[in-house]
């Protein structure tokens, strides 16, 4: 199987955006293996023995993905970035419908206080990064959008700056500076 190029995706995504619908059935398997390496970078992050799978956080991913038909899509990057944060925010869904959850598929019985405990552990920290990066959004809505591509799109710094249209020096920075403003908000926490 050849592998596309960034010009020849982008051209699908633009070809896609003005509804040419075979440009979809033709960029899928050529951003597959991309988005399966996001999604599996994002459940490596999560707490082990999570019950969401890699497969399944992909196939909400692009179930979201496909149903963006009024997204005009810059490029590559751009793609990957908006897959990344919809990965984020199904991720943050799920701690949310987690944490209230009455009932566990847990492997061993545990007393309801037990339970209670361990689902508001496992779910809490994926909700304080939430909490902070909207918190951060606020304050300065670049930084947020870094540690989103970094983070969570596993974007390096080089197409960092590209979708976000900055030096990498300046993404280099806002990377450092926010995550260290994430440090201490999810530390006070």
């Amino acid at each position: 199987m050849k592998i596309a190029g960034s010009q020849e995706i982008t051209q699908l995504l633009l070809d896609w955006s003005q509804g040419d619908s075979s440009a979809l059935d033709q960029l899928v398997p050529i951003v597959h293996a991309e988005l399966r390496r996001i999604a599996h970078l994002q459940m490596r992050r999560e707490r082990p023995g999570h019950t969401l799978q890699t497969s399944a956080l992909l196939n909400e991913a692009y179930l979201k993905l496909v149903d963006q038909r009024a997204t005009r899509w810059q490029n590559r990057v751009h793609f990957f970035a908006i897959a990344a944060q919809m990965m984020r925010r199904i991720l943050v869904d799920y701690a949310r419908k987690s944490r209230y959850a009455k009932r566990g598929g847990g492997v061993r019985p545990l007393s309801l206080d037990e339970a209670a405990d361990l689902t508001e552990k496992r779910s809490a920290g994926i909700l304080r990064l939430d909490e902070a990066l909207t918190r951060l959004a606020s304050l300065d809505p670049q930084q947020c959008r870094v540690v989103e591509l970094r983070y969570f799109g596993g974007l390096t710094l080089e197409e960092t700056a590209a979708a976000l249209r900055v030096s990498i020096d300046k993404v280099k920075l806002e990377w450092s500076t926010a995550k260290a403003w994430l440090y201490r908000e999810m530390s006070e926490a």
